[in-house]
């Protein structure tokens, strides 16, 4: 039976209803500050702790929890003669119930609070009282997220005033995810301020933000974990049309969206054509709907099925001309009254307004896993920069073939490796990846453009006259070789390798301009 609760939060969202419904069931009610101000207000009666105990609160309210009266009454088993003994002994009353969320320090973090307000938004009397109780849960009830008021109130209706074990070990199971949780902000922060990267213990924490209907195969499950990072993306946008959203909807949109960041609004509307999370065609244009008719353009073969992004508001002249192949997803940080009415029409199509481009330059981590392990990095956040290209080539490129270059360089760091990709006038012409060997990524991307020009009656692929840039150096010659073949004029490539004379030399031969990055970009 729940006969006494303790009550202390700071989310008092639906605190009110949830009081009177244990204080109709008799109840009682202690509680601290705030909260026991609000429930007074509502009518309730309520001890407040510092009577409880008999301990006054101290330290600017940092004491008042931390009392045997407190953790006794949480942690006493009822089962066991000596406990029960003791807890007479010292006048502790059993606490059934605890109801507490946590002081916010994660919104504290998130609006920039400085180094002091920050350390006193870090609770130290609420985790006590979660972890005590839900360890104790065989005879305490500890309820630590207003979502579960409900689930409470309706067990106790159910078994006349008490909870069942099946409830309490859930409850318990979600109080040590929280307080972990919670943890794992705090040792975030410090390292943060710290400048400490990789600190010594990593820990890495999500909410669960839905359950998928499988993983990557229909015979995987998954679901989705946001970790709180204000990063403008598919795991936070807001849906406005369509079903429910795939595993690998959502790792495809993520890899589009991430790379239409690329391109800056204010150099004018980009898409991005994304399959299985590699780029299949990416343009720049002084509309939306040029760059996307020149994005297809590059494959639109793989686009059937694609997820498509773009850099700025979506218009209705776009989404008609996307709306004309099958497409997964469009991903965009907005999009007029006209467009979305356009979309509408297409029930499997989901569309997604993110509120704004994650920042391509921000510093961040990125995890992997491994058997028994993660494979932690820092956000790969350089960018393609023409005026740090070093000339190698007795030809220097052109301003146009520079820009090219720059975007190609762009492209390539979001292909998965070996990449090769060959771009014209702001657009890919040829698309390559993932393949072993950097020959085979070069014919793959020019027999693409080949393909595309038949499609587009061209009587030459449009790899004629174009760039090409190639996210690590090329260890011989042998791939430049199928550049030239494919009528590129200019190169970009990081260098390194210790045949770069040879390379350098064959590119010569070819009349081609070769420059170095000096940045590999793998995408393994």
């Amino acid at each position: 039976m729940i006969a006494r609760a303790l009550l202390s939060v700071s989310d008092k969202t639906g605190l009110i209803p949830f009081a009177l419904a244990l204080a109709d069931r008799g109840v009682e009610l202690l509680s601290t500050g705030g909260t026991a101000k609000t429930l007074r207000d509502a009518g309730l009666k309520v001890i407040e702790v510092a009577d409880y105990t008999g301990s006054p609160e101290i330290l600017d309210g940092r004491v008042k929890t931390l009392h045997p009266k407190v953790h006794g009454g949480l942690l006493g088993r009822r089962d066991v003669a000596d406990h029960v003994e003791q807890m007479n002994l010292h006048g502790i009353g059993n606490i059934d119930l605890v109801v507490v969320n946590l002081y916010p320090f994660e919104a504290t973090v998130a609006r920039g609070a400085d180094w002091d307000e920050t350390i006193e938004n870090i609770d130290i009397g609420g985790p006590a009282m979660i972890r005590s109780a839900a360890k104790n849960h065989d005879h305490v009830t500890v309820v630590v997220e207003p979502a579960d008021y409900q689930a409470v109130l309706d067990d106790l209706a159910a078994h006349g005033g008490a909870t069942t074990l099946a409830l309490r070990r859930k409850l318990a199971a979600r109080a040590y995810a929280r307080t972990a949780s919670y943890d794992a902000a705090i040792s975030g922060w410090f390292a943060r301020q710290l400048d400490d990267t990789f600190p010594e213990r990593l820990t890495l924490s999500g909410t669960r933000a839905s359950l998928l209907r499988y993983g990557e195969n229909p015979h995987q499950a998954a679901a989705l974990y946001v970790t709180g990072e204000k990063r403008p993306g598919v795991a936070t946008a807001r849906q406005l049309q369509g079903k429910e959203l795939s595993y690998n909807n959502l790792n495809d949109t993520d890899a589009a969206f991430e790379l239409v960041a690329e391109f800056d609004p204010k150099d004018g509307p980009a898409v991005v054509i994304v399959k299985h999370a590699n780029p299949c065609g990416v343009a720049t244009g002084d509309s939306l709907l040029e760059a996307w008719d020149k994005a297809l353009m590059c494959d639109p073969v793989s686009a059937f099925g694609g997820i498509v992004a773009v850099n700025s508001t979506l218009d209705k002249e776009t989404a008609e001309a996307i709306s004309k192949i099958f497409t997964e997803v469009i991903v965009a940080p907005d999009a007029d009254d006209e467009a979305i009415a356009v979309l509408s029409a297409k029930k499997n199509l989901r569309l997604l307004i993110t509120g704004g481009l994650p920042d391509p330059r921000a510093t961040g981590l990125t995890a992997k896993t491994l058997a028994g392990a993660l494979l932690v990095q820092t956000r790969d956040a350089i960018g393609a920069d023409g005026s740090r290209f070093e000339v190698k080539t007795k030809r220097a490129p052109s301003d146009q073939e520079v820009a090219d270059m720059e975007f190609a360089v762009k492209v390539a760091k979001h292909v998965k490796s070996n990449t090769i990709v060959f771009v014209k006038n702001g657009a890919t012409v040829g698309i390559g990846a993932g393949q072993m060997s950097r020959v085979d990524s070069a014919r793959i991307a020019f027999r693409k453009a080949q393909d595309a020009a038949r499609t587009a009656g061209l009587d030459e692929p449009l790899t004629k006259g174009s760039v090409a840039a190639s996210d690590a150096f090329f260890p011989f010659a042998d791939g430049l070789d199928v550049l030239v073949e494919a009528g590129a004029t200019a190169v970009a490539q990081p260098g390194g390798s210790i045949r770069d004379g040879e390379v350098i030399a064959a590119a010569d031969a070819a009349g081609l301009a070769m420059v170095f990055t000096g940045e590999r970009h793998f995408r393994h």
